[in-house]
């Protein structure tokens, strides 16, 4: 189940990064909601503790239960559509006793253990029809139940980590290429379809969503009322921001001109208050996090190792810049929140499982090279 491991070969840059970028989000919290305050931090300490007990499970002895995984994944996603808390029209959450969790979260770190060791397995016949086909039938299910709740921001992300891991897995660079020659354009189609008044591809709400980014200035009482002052918000802090917890009447929080500042738009309150220091702060700590796990994937004892770090980069990378890009303008409006620091327990604790797996990679290849006797040279 386990190996022995030297506590001098843990990876502390990267707890440190982790733990930073979490406390940072706490800090914001405490000014957008500080009632949720406490809970983060709860989450937070939950989070530590099985980010330390994961690093030290080795990878190989978990993933060898991968379809237990998968099947966890999707039991728990139809259990949100026959059982699930509606919220706003979305039906994402699961209430267990007194416990209330997002499936959709616990999802993404399944399926990045799940297709890991899928994809290790069938690595020799992975670009096989035999092979290749029932990873995207694999994927498609949990894909389909998620943004069924509806939620396609986030079936967006578990898309991105397929693809990501998949890639790293070894995919022909002539299939990739004949998927981006089909997918382009029908994109292209897809969205002229969308924007047509009585189009029935997605739901009307997320065609609004379209339209406001696409057109701000006809929606900016309604669809686009919270992303323009979002931008409004974080332009007004300027370089150093208007100060943390300031009372301003007209602030985005004060004002309520964001509904629930502390989740999906929590990088707008971090703008007004510190400003582009502030928010660029984020931004870097978020790069450092990428770069450091992509360089322990690097550098993995084997392919699921290497697997099992890109989907995390994947996951933390993407949704960061989805979640940033929203805030910002660059993209619609998608209700996605901003890993380590919008407020919600579920998403914390999966991110910090996510570098306790990626941390055990890290120990698991210093451990092999030490087996074969093999000087590192860090």
């Amino acid at each position: 189940m386990g190996k022995r491991y030297n506590i001098r070969n843990y990876n502390f840059i990267l707890v440190l990064i982790a733990v930073a970028q979490a406390l940072y989000g706490i800090i914001i919290i405490g000014s957008a909601k500080e009632s949720v305050q406490t809970r983060q931090i709860q989450g937070l300490v939950i989070g530590i503790i099985v980010m330390a007990v994961v690093s030290l499970v080795s990878y190989s002895f978990i993933l060898r239960f991968y379809w237990a995984y998968y099947g966890i994944c999707v039991a728990l996603l139809v259990a949100v559509d026959l059982f699930g808390r509606t919220v706003n029209n979305a039906r994402r959450w699961l209430v267990i006793g007194g416990l209330q969790f997002q499936p959709s979260e616990t999802a993404k770190i399944l399926l990045i253990l799940f297709f890991a060791q899928f994809i290790m397995k069938y690595r020799d016949r992975l670009n096989k029809v035999s092979v290749l086909l029932p990873s995207l039938v694999l994927i498609g299910v949990p894909w389909y139940l998620i943004q069924d709740e509806p939620d396609l921001s986030t079936s967006v992300v578990v898309l991105a980590i397929y693809v990501a891991m998949i890639y790293v897995g070894g995919l022909s660079g002539k299939i990739i290429m004949g998927v981006l020659a089909v997918a382009i354009p029908t994109f292209i189609i897809a969205l002229f379809l969308i924007l047509q008044p009585d189009q029935e591809l997605i739901k009307p709400y997320q065609q609004n969503r379209i339209l406001a980014w696409l057109q701000p200035d006809k929606y900016t009482n309604t669809e686009g009322y919270q992303q323009q002052n979002s931008i409004t918000a974080i332009g007004s802090g300027q370089l150093t921001g208007k100060g943390y917890k300031n009372n301003e009447v007209g602030s985005v929080k004060n004002g309520n001109f964001i509904a629930e500042p502390q989740t999906d738009f929590i990088i707008a309150v971090a703008g007004e208050e510190l400003g582009f220091a502030g928010c660029f702060a984020i931004v870097a700590i978020f790069a450092a996090m990428v770069v450091t796990i992509v360089f322990i994937g690097m550098r993995a004892p084997d392919l699921s190792g290497t697997l099992i770090c890109a989907g995390v980069a994947a996951h933390i990378g993407v949704q960061s810049f989805v979640n940033i890009g929203v805030a910002t303008g660059l993209l619609p409006n998608t209700g996605l929140p901003l890993p380590f620091i919008s407020y919600g327990s579920t998403s914390l604790i999966t991110v910090f499982t996510e570098i306790g797996l990626v941390l055990n990679v890290g120990l698991s290849r210093i451990t092999e090279k030490r087996m074969q006797g093999i000087e590192l040279d860090f």
